[in-house]
């Protein structure tokens, strides 16, 4: 089992930053790729970023060249960097670990992002 909580998520205002950070329970050596998911309301969870075992990153369209992952070399730190944030990037941010043996979430952080 890998417990993921996330922090670092709040209130800015447009054209602001935020750091968001997921800490695993443990350090994950099995891993396959981490991430972070979004869902905002009345939409479906969808991909922010991932960074696989290897180290290659995947963007959404919608973030790429504002929004930076990375992780701790143990892999028990995850990071999304948020900059030039904009209103529809309010959402509820997840971390996902994918890893040997199943995909585990975080329970989420609110980012709020005001006009």
């Amino acid at each position: 089992q890998v417990q993921l909580v996330e922090s670092g998520g709040g209130l800015v205002q447009a054209g602001g930053s935020l750091r968001l950070s997921c800490a695993a329970s443990r350090s994950i050596f099995s891993i396959n790729v981490m991430g972070w998911y979004r869902q905002a309301p009345g939409k479906q969870r969808e991909l922010v970023a991932t960074v696989t075992r290897g180290g290659s990153t995947n963007y959404a369209d919608s973030v790429k060249g504002r929004f930076t992952i990375s992780r701790s070399s143990a892999w028990n730190t995850l990071y999304l960097q948020m900059n030039s944030l904009k209103p529809e990037d309010t959402a509820v941010y997840y971390c996902n670990a994918d890893v040997l043996v199943g995909v585990f979430w975080g329970q989420g952080t609110q980012v709020t992002v005001s006009s």
